[in-house]
């Protein structure tokens, strides 16, 4: 795999993150009649790729769902709610969302850094031959 291979991949990764916190934001505030059907928040899970020269990239294996208990709220006026007047908020933590979204943006940009740095690198090394 070359540079390029790496990064691409990685950058493929953090943009499965990315959308993955993204949809757990804007589910945040969902409420529903059930606990079972309550959204619940995701994340993925990567895996190390290795070529056969020693070279390592990332991989999104799965993406899990989290375990977090949905909030329940009594409400008998929503239109939502079920029989006892209860109804269950999304489990997300926003602000852990938000840090998320922060870490995995700046994680994108570091690798695109790391394409920027490499494609002036070979520029330069092909002007000394001039």
């Amino acid at each position: 795999m070359s540079l390029f291979d790496i990064s691409g991949r990685a950058m493929q990764a953090q943009l499965v993150r990315l959308n993955t916190t993204a949809s757990n934001l804007a589910n945040a505030n969902a409420v529903t009649g059930s606990e079972a059907s309550a959204y619940r928040s995701m994340k993925p899970v990567f895996r190390t790729v290795m070529d056969g020269q020693g070279g390592a990239t990332v991989a999104v294996d799965r993406i899990d769902t989290s375990t977090m208990t949905p909030t329940k709220r009594h409400e008998p006026g929503h239109p939502l709610a079920d029989g006892n007047g209860d109804v269950w908020e999304a489990a997300v933590d926003q602000t852990q969302e938000m840090v998320e979204m922060i870490e995995t943006s700046r994680q994108y940009q570091n690798n695109v850094q790391v394409l920027q740095t490499a494609k002036s690198l070979m520029l330069d090394t092909l002007r000394i031959g001039q």
